[in-house]
């Protein structure tokens, strides 16, 4: 894919690697710590930590039961889309009690990716809501799990109340190239806009 002449503040001089700040955020047991893992280039800081009965009442684990441990502040990879274009990914924790460290987290990121579990929408409401209060672009991932119901995708427009501009791309989140596709399918989007803001001045 061709990145050239994305427009990107901060980046890097003509002939060199431009570096993107990118945001994967998304509610509880979504999908987060795995996909920076699929997708990174390096292997990824995580800072998760195993669930305890401690945690029953703030950790709902309705449709995740499976779910093991939790992220408690951030993970962080890193993946280069071509020899101009390197992404720094930040994923965000899930759970409400973490949510004070967003606002850090989301200094500086030219998008972001929302991940969503189709079975629990509304996990995904605060994530949404966060990127729209901060003006940061992003596309909405669903990320399909093997009992996950398939939905047209208005329908899931109109549930989760998202601009007809935000594109919507399914993906399985531990798969690289899924990821990946997410990546390019976010820069897409970023180039677009950029692409419009230029054309109204």
């Amino acid at each position: 894919m061709d990145f050239k002449g994305f427009d990107q503040p901060g980046g890097s001089g003509a002939g060199g690697t431009r570096s993107v700040k990118v945001m994967i955020a998304g509610g509880f047991g979504t999908g987060k710590t795995t996909m920076v893992r699929s997708v990174s280039d390096i292997k990824p800081l995580t800072t998760e930590e195993t669930l305890t009965q401690a945690s029953v009442d703030d950790d709902h684990l309705i449709g995740v039961a499976d779910k093991t441990e939790t992220t408690v502040s951030l993970d962080f990879g890193k993946i280069s889309l071509n020899e101009s274009l390197m992404l720094y990914l930040f994923g965000t924790p899930g759970q409400e009690r973490f949510w004070f460290l967003w606002n850090g987290l989301f200094k500086g990121a030219l998008g972001a990716i929302v991940l969503v579990d189709t079975r629990r929408l509304a996990s995904s409401f605060r994530a949404i809501e966060e990127m729209e209060r901060q003006d940061v672009p992003f596309v909405v991932a669903l990320n399909v799990f093997p009992d996950s119901k398939e939905y047209p995708v208005e329908e899931i427009r109109d549930a989760l109340d998202i601009s007809p501009h935000t594109p919507i791309v399914a993906c399985d989140a531990r798969d690289r190239a899924s990821s990946r596709d997410v990546l390019v399918a976010l820069i897409r989007h970023l180039q677009e806009r950029s692409a419009v803001a230029l054309e109204s001045r």
